[in-house]
């Protein structure tokens, strides 16, 4: 039994790790109907200029559902996510992070701003965003590292 057990262990690992090649076709929400920008683009590219309103608060949103009371809608490791890209924004720029000392967004440092480094894994403390499912993918990760190294504006 403990051998089925390890064997369906180890190909549950096999198909989520192949899942999170870092490189899909497909909109945050696991689709290729929609650009992860909410207006019904049919195809997803990096952007010269994301939104937060538009563009970024859409991946949290309707993306990965970060907003769901057992992720950040429940303000999990202090940060609270909503529908609201207003609260969202306040709650995410040039506020400190609880675990580790940076900004959750550094204006026009996304290398430096939290947010990025707990998407790319990068972090000291904790894990890897987001825990449930896949992590974004290079279109929506260059999206977000777009957007601070522009001034994180909330428009």
């Amino acid at each position: 039994m403990d051998s089925r057990r390890s064997t369906a262990f180890s190909l549950t690992l096999i198909v989520l790790v192949s899942a999170c090649t870092g490189d899909s076709p497909a909109g945050p929400s696991g689709n290729d109907s929609g650009n992860g920008t909410g207006n019904g683009g049919s195809s997803r590219t990096p952007l010269d200029a994301p939104s937060f309103q538009a563009d970024i608060n859409e991946i949290f949103v309707a993306g990965q559902n970060c907003t769901a009371a057992s992720c950040h809608g429940g303000g999990e490791a202090g940060l609270t996510l909503t529908s609201s890209a207003g609260a969202n924004y306040a709650n995410l720029v040039n506020v400190r992070a609880t675990l580790e000392n940076f900004l959750r967004v550094a204006p026009g440092d996304a290398q430096n701003s939290y947010l990025v480094i707990k998407l790319e894994g990068r972090q000291a403390a904790g894990s890897r965003m987001p825990l449930t499912g896949c992590c974004l993918d290079d279109i929506d990760i260059g999206n977000i590292r777009k957007w601070i190294d522009n001034g994180a504006p909330e428009e």
